[in-house]
């Protein structure tokens, strides 16, 4: 009996524990339906967004590189935004890209605009095909390319009929429509096209193909108007020395850069030379990060920005625009004018050879940089697209690319004098009563004679500066010897690196530097020549000492950093002294008022030039032999009595010094008006 009410008792325990599994099995599925009814119909927008969110990607944002102005803030190296079209491959189906293609290019046809095309064949109105000959490069990569079979002997027709097989173009298709699409496709296979290499089908697209293109491509699918940033010289042949150029980045410099922590891709952009190279830390800026989410036909649904990117700072140079423009202008006016006259001259070496030259122009004050050009100058922005003109510039005899204001290095002839006649004085050779009679010809060293221009009779060291005399300078260099000589001309800067932030040689200072030295030699030294060979900075710098009370500063040509609004100062460019020449004041004013008299005085070189001026002006001229015509080399300070800017011009085979003086003259007119 208790085995059978034990029977009894577990039937009803088993059906007890079915009961409850379907309740549970029931409540699972109604939890189930209640989800799924929430899904579909309460959040269902919701969701679907989300759904429609199907491509979600990180990528880098580019930082803007800052800006370069001169010292008033006029901008000289500026970002412009502009505009482009970029087709996405991923969003566009294939049996719809031609037709969007000649869609675009119609627009643009309309608006003005142009597209990229690098097709190096001319297609005429009866179909026949040629090579354009001013596409040589461009053809032969194509005739070369491995993805036709053709060889370099192909037609221009046989090769636009194998591009047309290439492309699968529609027979139906107009010949103009053809040529078209050719030209398009083709372009699209040099850049890579593919889905994750966008092509960018035009840059720099006006407002209205902006417009156009946006009205006519609404509900288009891979077709997006994006902006980006152009960094090009204001004025592009104002200072391109000065400012340099980018260039991409080489492997060792990948390397180095990594090396010392810092952030670059390979792709990345960096200064080569010039602003762009000594500042590049200043101008790069920082990357960011973006999350971008598009939906399943392409449309751009969010863009997140990750982490900002930080421009770069805005570079003050201490160039002034105004006397930029003016030393540019004159000193092509005044090489042109020499090389004209000597031709006229129908005499030989009498500058029929002038081909180049340069200047700079410093404020006394701190030795900054007012204006520094180079003749012949180049496009900066020409050059930076490193195509044909690159070359041509490359090829030019004259090297335009050459900064002949800081890098070239030129035999100084007598503006070496001043220097010569404060170190004798210093030294006590001489006094400034002191007087040595010219006869012409210096001929102390019979294998080394010196000739003077003129037969100057006895003359003390102010007239033998105001009027250039080799003779008294030979025998007062001689007298001093090359070793003072050289120690007082190194602390005017002379044969010692300036300081200017941009690339700069440090020229060679006749003595210590040369080889094989001769006694003889010194003479040469005192009057210029020997192996005396300095840079116009290098020769502005001196020239600014003399007028500073003989202390050398620091020459530089950047002002200040500031934030790319330009709203707070990130860093300034503080006077740094160099020291003191080693002339007592008393002596270097006796310098100061022979300059004075090359002026002022009737007999001074510089008289024609400068003795009406409207301001007092101390100057030095200078002819400086070499193979060819003279080379013209000219140096003043103005106001005398408060000197406020100094000035060295160099004009190669110039012959004769009024080019020089004329361009020193030019800029003292823009600066003083």
């Amino acid at each position: 009996m208790r085995f059978g009410k034990s029977r009894k008792n577990g039937k009803k325990s088993k059906k007890s524990r079915t009961t409850v599994c379907i309740i549970i099995t029931a409540a699972i599925f109604a939890g189930f339906a209640i989800r799924l009814v929430d899904w579909q119909l309460v959040q269902g927008k919701s969701y679907k967004s989300l759904a429609a969110k199907s491509t979600g990607y990180t990528e880098k944002t580019d930082a803007t590189r800052g800006e370069i102005v001169d010292r008033n803030g006029v901008g000289l190296v500026v970002n412009t935004t502009k505009y482009k079209i970029v087709l996405n491959k991923l969003y566009i189906e294939e049996d719809r890209l031609d037709g969007i293609l000649l869609e675009l290019a119609d627009i643009l046809t309309k608006t003005g605009d142009a597209r990229t095309d690098s097709l190096p064949i001319s297609v005429g109105s009866d179909g026949s095909c040629v090579y354009k000959t001013s596409r040589e490069e461009d053809a032969e990569k194509l005739l070369s390319s491995d993805f036709l079979d053709i060889d370099r002997n192909t037609s221009a027709d046989d090769c636009f009929d194998a591009l047309l097989k290439r492309y699968k173009i529609s027979d139906r298709l107009s010949l103009s429509q053809k040529t078209t699409l050719v030209s398009i496709h083709y372009n699209m296979e040099l850049e890579n096209y593919s889905n994750s290499n966008p092509y960018v089908f035009a840059k720099n697209i006006s407002r209205s193909a902006v417009n156009a293109v946006s009205e006519n491509t609404q509900g288009v699918s891979g077709v997006e108007i994006q902006t980006y940033l152009t960094r090009g010289a204001s004025d592009p042949d104002l200072a391109p020395h000065i400012i340099g150029a980018l260039g991409s980045l080489s492997e060792d410099e990948y390397n180095e850069l990594k090396k010392q922590g810092k952030s670059y891709s390979y792709d990345d952009k960096i200064g080569k030379f010039g602003i762009e190279l000594a500042c590049e830390d200043d101008l790069k800026g920082k990357g960011g990060t973006r999350v971008i989410q598009r939906n399943a036909d392409g449309t751009l649904v969010e863009s997140i920005e990750t982490e900002s990117a930080k421009p770069g700072n805005t570079v003050y140079l201490t160039i002034d625009s105004k006397l930029q423009k003016t030393a540019v202008k004159s000193l092509e006016e005044n090489v042109k004018a020499a090389k004209q006259a000597g031709k006229e001259s129908g005499q030989k070496n009498n500058g029929e050879d002038c081909e180049t030259g340069a200047v700079v122009m410093l404020s006394v004050k701190d030795f900054s940089v007012l204006a520094a050009a180079s003749y012949p100058t180049y496009d900066l922005n020409r050059y930076s697209e490193y195509g044909s003109y690159y070359v041509k510039l490359s090829e030019n005899k004259n090297s335009p690319m050459y900064n002949r204001a800081t890098v070239g290095t030129f035999a100084c002839g007598s503006v070496f004098k001043p220097c010569v006649a404060g170190a004798a004085l210093e030294e006590k050779i001489i006094t400034d009563k002191t007087k040595i009679y010219c006869k012409q010809d210096y001929d102390f060293y019979p294998t080394n004679v010196v000739r003077c221009m003129h037969y100057h009779g006895s003359l003390d060291v102010t007239g033998a500066i105001e009027q250039s005399c080799n003779y008294f300078f030979a025998d007062t260099g001689r007298r001093l010897g090359i070793e003072p000589m050289y120690l007082y001309a190194q602390k005017f800067g002379l044969g010692e690196y300036t300081g200017v932030e941009i690339e700069e040689s440090k020229g060679t200072l006749a003595g210590r530097d040369s080889t094989d030295w001769q006694v003889g030699n010194t003479v040469s030294a005192a009057i210029g020549q020997s192996d005396n060979a300095f840079t116009p900075v290098q020769l502005a710098t001196y020239v600014a000492t003399i007028a500073n009370n003989g202390e050398r500063l620091k020459t530089h040509i950047v002002d200040k950093v500031t934030n790319y609004e330009r709203t707070k100062t990130v860093k300034s460019t503080a006077v740094e002294s160099y020291g003191d020449c080693g002339i007592s004041k008393k002596n270097l004013d006796i310098v100061r008022k022979a300059m004075l008299g090359v002026t002022q005085n009737e007999n001074g070189t510089a008289n024609y030039m400068f003795g009406d001026y409207k301001v007092k002006v101390a100057a030095k001229t200078g002819t400086a032999e070499n193979s060819g015509s003279d080379h013209t080399t000219f140096i003043c300070y103005a106001p005398y009595e408060k000197p406020e800017v100094a000035i060295a011009v160099v004009i190669e085979h110039g012959a004769k010094g009024k080019y020089s003086m004329q361009v020193a003259k030019d800029l003292l007119d823009a600066y003083f008006n």
